[in-house]
């Protein structure tokens, strides 16, 4: 069932980054104005669409950045508004929001922790902002930092993943390179010990390799920690290290060349441990085609890797490696077979069934001033409205053997604003999904006397609960939706 709508009925919040389960009830946290901030703030060679999808202000300051977490009660079903970012002194001397994101959570007990406490990574505005930084709740109310900016380097606008393993916190920072995927070094930290901010280095600058240029993704799985490269020159890396204590982590390559498809795999977007491997999911920046440098349009893949660093490919397209000809063990080729898949967004596991979410972006086809190769020839023959009516919105399959691939969902929900799963969550009440909805409060549409912005009463953010039925299948359900911001 939907239970929260139109970004807990602030449209403005736009994408549930972030999710944990503590103390009895599921933690949201939210980021706004996602296509605002695109527009205001392009990407180098970014998106070019006209008319911009939202209604955006000409100043920044125009918007209410200021990020949200967000407390669901199972038990009775009520929403609890927790958390707004408060506003800082900007490098610019005027006031900001220290947070526009909180992208991460996890539940850890640090040294100095006398109980698990919630820890928050947040996102930040570097040109405006002091850096990201990680927060901490030790009663899940009142939210304080216990890092520096950007762990000391006021560049670094986010941490792309924040994970518990081996009696450390882990965080990959990033944001310092050209887009917020990237950064000049990366790296990623560790802290036994957040509440005295004793953070430490835990692996070379890109693993040793110049064209690793973001850490994308960390992950647990059998007692190592797996972390997956941004790389566009040959496609992404995966590195793992073993449970050390406080000696050094001890890096090796489980995977390199993009799982030999190359730069069309440039990033490992998604990491998840499903029985005996872990599945990785890939993807291409800026939703599927990287203009920048030049990667792309396609689809993104899954491989899973075995803890003696074999793999096998599941979903994407057959091809030559130094161990032969690998085919897609699903028989579906990249994006699940639907080219408009830029990403295998997020994965997770609940009750014996791994679950992954794609990026669909053929909701932005109305507004795209450049469609190029199939995608043109598509628009040709079928017309934007038909294909988003048909396919808009993102995708979530499912499997209990990583093999066979059933799909839950194949239209955003019924909502194709809805272009990404961008969390999960498995609880003792059900699995959640957050979506990545950003086309609110008004959205651009085409009438008889041209273009208009209206009130887009689909927009926002939305979380939505999969329970089983109460029959022999036991399938995953979703009833209708409420018309409300948050219902219980």
């Amino acid at each position: 069932m939907r239970i929260v709508v139109n970004g807990f009925g602030d449209p403005q919040n736009s994408y549930v980054h972030s999710m944990a389960w503590y103390k009895d009830h599921v933690y949201m946290g939210t980021s706004r104005h996602i296509l605002a901030l695109l527009k205001l703030f392009p990407p180098p060679d970014g998106a070019s669409m006209d008319p911009w999808p939202v209604n955006v202000p000409d100043r920044v300051e125009d918007l209410d950045l200021r990020a949200q977490i967000w407390r669901w009660d199972p038990a009775s079903g009520g929403f609890e508004h927790l958390h707004t970012s408060p506003d800082i002194i900007g490098r610019n001397g005027k006031e900001v929001p220290r947070d526009l994101g909180y992208r991460g959570m996890v539940v850890f007990q640090g040294r100095s922790d006398p109980e698990p406490a919630l820890y928050v990574s947040t996102v930040s505005s570097v040109s405006r902002g002091t850096g990201a930084r990680v927060l901490r709740s030790s009663e899940g109310l009142k939210f304080d930092p216990v890092s520096e900016p950007g762990l000391g380097n006021p560049n670094i606008s986010t941490f792309r993943s924040l994970v518990a393993f081996d009696g450390h916190l882990y965080a990959a920072p990033a944001g310092e390179g050209k887009t917020w995927n990237t950064t000049k070094a990366p790296k990623i930290f560790r802290c036994a010990d957040p509440l005295h901010k004793e953070w430490e280095l835990a692996c070379e600058p890109g693993f040793g390799d110049p064209n690793n240029t973001g850490i994308f993704e960390l992950a647990v799985f059998d007692d190592h920690l797996y972390a997956g490269t941004f790389n566009h020159i040959e496609g992404y890396q995966v590195w793992k290290t073993p449970a050390t204590g406080d000696a050094p982590c001890r890096w090796t390559k489980a995977l390199g060349h993009g799982a030999y498809r190359g730069s069309l795999n440039e990033m490992a977007m998604s990491l998840c441990a499903f029985k005996d491997a872990i599945y990785v999911g890939s993807g291409i920046q800026n939703g599927g085609y990287d203009r920048w440098n030049i990667i792309g349009p396609a689809a993104g893949e899954v491989v899973r890797i075995y803890p003696d660093n074999s793999w096998d490919l599941v979903v994407g397209t057959p091809r030559q490696t130094p161990e032969g000809m690998r085919y897609p063990l699903s028989g579906m080729g990249p994006g699940f077979d639907n080219v408009f898949a830029g990403y295998k967004w997020r994965m997770g596991v609940h009750d014996g069934w791994i679950y992954l979410s794609t990026f669909d972006w053929s909701v932005f086809l109305p507004y795209a001033t450049r469609v190029e190769g199939l995608y043109k020839d598509l628009m040709r023959g079928f017309g934007a409205d038909h294909l988003i009516r048909m396919g808009g919105g993102f995708e979530l399959w499912r499997s209990e053997d990583g093999i066979q691939w059933v799909p839950v969902t194949r239209n955003g929900m019924g909502n194709p604003y809805n272009y990404g799963a961008r969390t999960f969550l498995s609880s003792p009440y059900g699995f959640l999904l957050g979506t990545a909805n950003p086309f609110g409060p008004e959205v651009a549409v085409k009438t008889a006397t041209g273009w208009k912005y209206i009130p887009n009463p689909d927009g926002g953010a939305e979380v939505w609960l999969g329970r089983k039925r109460r029959r022999p299948s036991e399938e995953l359900v979703s009833e209708p939706a409420a018309s409300t911001g948050v219902k219980g």
